[in-house]
Order: structure tokens, then sequence, then C-alpha cells
């Protein structure tokens, strides 16, 4: 039995604490002092992560907050549109640096100190992109010795360097104590592939390939996200991802109001804005979501006025749904079933195409009946994919 002393547990109050492993840990704190917290997003971000890259054979990467993604990606090479989106400079980046990248750039206020984990060896670009970033740790199967170097300086030589053994398998059988109750269950080691979409109930039926990369990409983000969760994945990305809602609609929502604002931030006069010297990359992810939100009051007006050189307009009603309605081609996945059509009434607003849900809801009719009607691809996949 190896052991690791913590600081404390999920609070400061809560001590002392430690993790163990009957074979060993099978992570190396390589720097820094991790956390209960730090641990739990690591280890599950880095169950995404691996997952990816063997499902898509493509260099993978995932922003984690609160045992849950902000965001998962692998490597699509960034438009130039996208680069500047994500406050990029024009320094090449490796893939592996790209996914991290699109991992942390979909939803960057909700990324802010966040465990970042990656499926690939870190390399000088991407450890050279994570210095400049508001980040707690990250985790990989290995480090080359310069970039290490880099990560070892940052946070004032507190930044949390974990690597792990990408040969370590999971017991097939996990617990968990509640309240003095030992829970019990098989570990969910349920293979997420080309399956999941062979049955498809509407009229539309094509799936092409980049539809079925991004189905995967948020199923294998949901498969490691708090529920109820639904997510939202275009070009090899989560867009937006709705998390540990009581409510299947109010995920939906949440989701696609991140896919919008993702959309929005690529609109020209976003990426024109022209902030004040001296704003930190935080303050101006900060002030860019402030700008794209539809309505602030007035203490929140002033405060992303701010930020900037020159006071852009803001977008009108009528502007934004014309701009979103640019948005096409974005995959959605349901952990569980949709129980009404509003799911899809919400998602058709955020450019959703194809579908990807367990079914079996007493009005699986109508949420059919809902995607027939806006030109959707929906599968039943029968299977759920809850996690807590």
């Amino acid at each position: 039995m190896t052991t690791l002393p913590l600081r404390y547990g999920v609070n400061p109050h809560q001590a002392p604490a430690e993790v163990s492993c009957a074979s060993g840990l099978p992570f190396e704190v390589l720097n820094g002092s991790p956390g209960y917290i730090n641990l739990l997003d690591a280890l599950n971000a880095w169950q995404l992560v691996a997952e990816l890259q063997r499902s898509l054979g493509l260099p993978a990467a995932a922003s984690f907050k609160h045992v849950s993604p902000a965001g998962a990606a692998v490597a699509v090479p960034l438009t130039p549109e996208l680069r500047r989106a994500y406050l990029l400079d024009e320094a090449p980046l490796s893939p592996l640096a790209e996914a991290y990248a699109r991992a942390r750039g979909a939803d960057a206020m909700s990324s802010f100190g966040d465990a970042a984990a990656v499926s690939g060896v870190v390399d000088v670009t991407l450890a050279e992109l994570l210095k400049r970033e508001v980040s707690d740790l990250i985790i990989a199967p290995g480090y080359e010795p310069a970039a290490l170097e880099i990560l070892r300086a940052k946070k004032g030589g507190k930044y949390v360097v974990l690597q792990i053994d990408p040969g370590f398998t999971p017991p097939a059988v996990e617990t968990r104590t509640v309240g003095g109750v030992v829970f019990e269950q098989p570990r969910n080691d349920k293979p997420l592939d080309a399956a999941l979409w062979r049955n498809v109930v509407t009229a539309r039926r094509d799936l092409p390939e980049t539809a079925q990369r991004d189905l995967l990409v948020a199923t294998i983000a949901l498969k490691y996200t708090q529920s109820n969760s639904v997510s939202y994945a275009r070009d090899g990305q989560v867009i937006g991802n709705g998390a540990g809602q009581q409510s299947r609609v109010h995920c939906t929502r949440l989701a696609g109001d991140k896919a919008d604002a993702w959309f929005l931030r690529q609109h020209p006069r976003t990426l024109d804005l022209r902030f004040r010297a001296g704003i930190s990359r935080a303050e101006k992810n900060n002030a860019i979501d402030r700008y794209l939100l539809p309505e602030l009051s007035d203490a929140e007006e002033a405060a992303w006025r701010s930020a900037f050189e020159v006071v852009p307009a803001r977008f009108t009603p009528a502007e934004r749904r014309a701009w979103l309605d640019q948005q096409k081609g974005v995959a959605l996945s349901s952990d569980a079933f949709f129980p009404f059509r509003d799911n899809l009434d919400r998602a058709a607003r955020s450019g959703v195409e194809y579908v990807l849900q367990p079914g079996g809801s007493l009005r699986d009719d109508e949420v059919i009946a809902a995607a027939d009607s806006y030109g959707m691809v929906m599968a039943f996949s029968g299977v759920r994919l809850f996690h807590h």
C-alpha cells in the first residue's frame, strides 16, 4: 500500500487527508504539492484524455474544474479566427498544444485555475502555453526536460506537475464511502465507439466523419462529467458543457449558452476588441464574457467597459441572432434520455444537427418528431452515462 499525505481534504477543516493505492500510486509528483480536489480533477481528466486518444487516435487534452471538464478536445488545426478568439499569439503549437488550446479556450472563464490533462508527452510549446495561463496543475504521461523546467518555475515553483503511468489499469471494482456506508460497483469501462449510433431514429440519417468524431468527443467528455449533463461539440472539441443540473433542459440550455458564446467570440467585432494596456489574459476573458452577455446590470456594464481602450458597441438581439444562425454542424450528446422535446428546441438555436442520446423516454416519439422538424440526425445509443 502506497500512501500520499495531503494538506487537507475537500475543505481546509477536513484534515488530515491522504490518498492511497494497494498496488502503488499510478502517478509521480514531479513538482508541487497536490491537494485532494487537485487529484480528483487530475485522475478524472487523465481517464478522459486517455480514452479520447484510444478512441480517435489523436492527441487529446482536457481542462478540468471541480471534477467536470470545462473543455475537452483532440488535435485539430486551429483556424486563424480561433487563435485570435483564444488570445493566442503567432508562436507555433504542437498538435498536443493545439488540443489543449482548444480545451482551454472553449470556456476560458470556467478554465481559470484548471487541472490540465494531455494524452502525450508535454513539449515546450505546450509548456509555454501553460506558463501564460492561470492553471493549478498538469497531468501527463511524460515531459520533455526543457518543458518540465518551464513548468517547475510556474507559480513561484509551486505549480503541480504529475506524471501518470499510462499502462496503469484501475481495478475492475471501485468503492467509495458516504456517511459511513460503503458503495461498490464495477468500474464504468463501457467502450464508446461507432456502435453508439447504429440506431438512427430520424428521417435524416447521414453522419459525416466529422460528426462522428464530434459525437465521440462529446460523449467521452460526458462520461467524466458530473450528471445530469449535456455536451455540445464541433471541430473536434467541446464547445459547451452543461454539468450537474437537476433538470435535463437546464443542462441543454447551459451548454447551449456556452456554445453560443464560443461562436460569438469568433465574430469579427469580438476579434477586433482593443484592450487597455496592462490587462491580463484572465481580465480580457472576463471582459469578453461580459461583453457577450445579452443583458447586464449597470455595474456589470461599467466593469466590462473599463477593460477596453475603445468601448465597443454591444450586439443587438438581431445581430446576435443573425450571427448565431450561421452556426451549423454542431454535435450534441446527452448522458441520459430527453424526456421532452424542449431540449431539441433549445439545441436547434445553437446549430445542433447531430444528436446522440440513450432513448427510452415515454415521449420518444415527440422527441423524434422535434428532431425531424429541425432536419437533425438523432441516434439512440441505449447507453446511459451518469457520473457521480
